[in-house]
C-alpha cells in the first residue's frame, strides 16, 4: 500500500490532527498512556515564517498514572536542517515564558508549573550513536555520595524536561520494539521509486493497533491536494536552502574581505614599525654627531 511521507510537514499536519491518531503516537513514544489531548492555543501551532524549516505542535495531554493522571505540555517540534536548533531553544523558551498556558490551578487554588515534555523529529543524524531514539531524562543524586535518589519534586519538574530525540535517517529497517515498528511509517528507505513524497510499506507490516495510523497517512497519498501541498513545501525548502547558500557565500566574502583589510593594516604596522626603527636610528646618528662636535 501508500502512504504520504510523514517526513514532510503537511502530511504529519494531517496524520497529526486526528486526535485518537495522535494519542496513540504520542503514546507509543514517551511509553506513557495518554488519557486526553488537546491542542494547545492555535498561535502555538508554529510553522516558520520565512524557511518552514521547523514545524512545531503543542498539545495539552492528561496522561495515566498509578493513582490517576497528571496533566503535562508536549511539545512536539520536527526539523530538517541542523542550523535549527537555535529555533528549538527560543521556541521552548517561549514556552516557559507563556504564564497562560505553563501552569495550572490545583485544587486548593494555587497556580503550579505543568511538567514539560519535548519530542524531536529530526531529519538528519546528530553527532551521536546511531540509535533511532533517544531519550533524554533528568536523573537527580546525592552530590556526595552519588547515590542516585527518587523524588517526586514539583520544583525539578518544573525547571527540567523530559525530551526523546528521533533520528529519522537512522530508523532505516530498525524494527526491534513497538516504537520502532511504529516510527517505521518514517523510513526513508521505502520511497516509491518514482514518488519521492510517497512511501510504499506493507500494512501486515505493522501490529493491528498501529493500522488506524497507516489507513490516515494513505487517505493522505490519495488526495491529490495533498500532493499539491507536499510539491510546495519542497519549494519552499529548496528556496531556503538556495537563500542560505547565498548567505553563507557572502558570509565567506565578507570574511576574505576582512582578512584582505587586516593584512593590509598589518602591513602598515610593519611599515611604520621600521620607519620607527630608522628614525630612531638617525636620531641615534645625530647624538652621536652632537657629542663629537661638543668634544672638538
Amino acid at each position: 500500500m501508500y502512504i504520504a511521507n510523514p517526513i514532510y510537514d503537511v502530511a504529519f499536519k494531517y496524520l497529526m490532527e486526528d486526535n485518537k491518531v495522535a494519542k496513540q503516537v504520542i503514546s507509543t513514544i514517551i511509553n506513557e498512556e495518554v488519557l486526553e489531548l488537546d491542542f494547545a492555543p492555535q498561535e502555538h501551532t508554529y510553522r516558520s515564517e520565512k524557511s518552514c524549516t521547523v514545524y512545531r505542535m503543542d498539545f495539552m495531554a492528561k496522561i495515566a498514572t498509578p493513582d490517576g493522571s497528571k496533566a503535562v505540555i508536549i511539545e512536539m517540534q520536527k526539523a530538517k536542517l541542523a542550523s535549527d536548533i537555535i529555533r528549538f531553544r527560543r521556541y521552548l523558551g517561549g514556552r516557559y515564558q507563556d504564564k497562560e498556558n505553563g501552569a495550572y490551578i490545583d485544587e486548593k487554588g494555587v497556580r503550579r508549573p505543568l511538567p514539560i515534555y519535548c519530542i524531536f523529529f529530526l531529519g538528519y543524524e546528530l553527532a551521536a550513536p546511531p540509535s533511532p531514539v533517544l531519550e533524554v531524562s533528568y536523573h537527580i543524586k546525592d552530590v556526595a555520595t552519588g547515590e542516585e535518589l527518587n523524588i517526586d519534586s514539583e520544583f525539578i519538574k518544573g525547571l527540567h524536561h523530559k525530551s526523546w530525540i528521533i533520528q529519522i535517517p537512522h530508523l532505516k529497517k530498525h524494527r526491534r520494539n513497538r516504537l520502532e515498528q511504529l516510527l517505521a511509517i518514517f523510513d526513508q528507505d521505502n520511497i516509491a521509486s518514482s514518488d519521492k513524497y510517497i512511501l510504499k510499506v506493507r500494512e501486515e507490516d505493522f501490529p493491528d493497533e498501529y493500522r488506524p495510523i497507516i489507513r490516515r497517512l494513505q487517505q493522505a497519498a490519495e488526495s491529490p491536494k495533498m500532493q499539491d501541498d507536499l510539491e510546495m513545501e519542497d519549494i519552499y525548502i529548496e528556496e531556503f536552502r538556495s537563500k542560505e547558500r547565498e548567505n553563507l557565500k557572502a558570509l565567506e566574502e565578507k570574511e576574505k574581505a576582512l582578512e584582505v583589510k587586516d593584512k593590509t593594516i598589518e602591513e602598515k604596522d610593519k611599515t611604520i614599525e621600521e620607519q620607527s626603527k630608522t628614525l630612531e636610528a638617525k636620531e641615534k646618528e645625530i647624538e652621536e654627531l652632537k657629542r663629537r662636535l661638543n668634544k672638538e
